[in-house]
């Protein structure tokens, strides 16, 4: 048997005449070390959930598979912000396309102090970084903030206590330069009712619970605060702010979305 890959057919390399390009094809799923910029220690080691694609031709019937992988593996464990204009270059280079996008998707860690006991504990929050090349670089980061919130209405009508419970803040962000994953962190939990945390003792409880207390927000609340304290950080190309409360005596959540463009206006 001859392991000339010249005897091989290329199938996928071969005609297509249903004349309907296709905007992404690629891989997805696929798991691989990145390394992404840390304020604390310059820089974080973690994992992403990797998909890959390019455009396709109408007259092309597909696109090589394993030619993702190959680019990937070129740049071994420096994929990071730094290398993403590479790999998509690389990329629409190997598979002979005119666009190429990655979106790395992965969990981003945060030692954080409890506020009075000053007890350190790792919290974990879900990134994406979003690339598209075509002629030039676009990138977005995806970060996914869990949050506290206490109901203002519910305080206000009650002889005590109020309803609160976890919410979440999803910023996605288009950036004209870079921006701290942490500073986006920090505007999501400076808006809601209270930060979270992995670690409490009594006297950590005891302050949450007060702090949020005198701190409430409706979801409308919370998005609204976000979205004043991103139109004051520089940097930015467009936002979207989501913002859910996973409602503690109600059988639905609440739900709120702000998003802005600054090139439009």
């Amino acid at each position: 048997m001859s392991n000339d890959r010249t005897q091989l057919k290329d199938i996928q390399g071969g005609p297509d005449f249903r004349k309907l390009p296709i905007q992404k094809v690629g891989i997805r799923h696929i798991r691989y070390p990145i390394t992404v910029r840390d304020k604390s220690h310059e820089k974080q080691n973690t994992v992403a959930s990797v998909t890959f694609s390019v455009n396709l031709p109408h007259s092309d019937r597909g696109t090589h598979m394993s030619r993702f992988v190959e680019v990937l593996d070129r740049f071994k464990n420096e994929v990071s912000y730094h290398t993403l204009d590479a790999i998509l270059v690389e990329t629409a280079r190997t598979l002979q396309a005119e666009e190429a996008h990655i979106e790395l998707a992965f969990p981003f860690f945060l030692r954080k102090q409890a506020p009075i006991s000053g007890l350190e504990s790792t919290m974990s929050y879900d990134c994406v970084i979003y690339a598209d090349y075509r002629d030039r670089l676009e990138i977005a980061t995806r970060v996914e903030v869990p949050v506290h919130t206490l109901c203002p209405c519910s305080k206000e009508i009650s002889q005590y206590s109020a309803h609160n419970q976890r919410g979440t803040v999803v910023i996605t962000v288009g950036m004209t330069r870079f921006i701290w994953i942490e500073d986006l962190i920090e505007v999501a939990e400076d808006a809601a009712s209270s930060p979270l945390y992995a670690l409490l003792k009594r006297e950590d409880e005891k302050f949450v619970t007060e702090r949020a207390y005198e701190n409430p927000r409706f979801v409308e609340d919370v998005v609204r605060e976000v979205a004043l304290r991103l139109d004051r950080l520089p940097g930015l190309r467009f936002y979207t702010i989501e913002v859910e409360n996973f409602e503690s005596i109600h059988n639905h959540s609440a739900y709120a979305v702000i998003s802005k463009r600054f090139d439009e206006e």
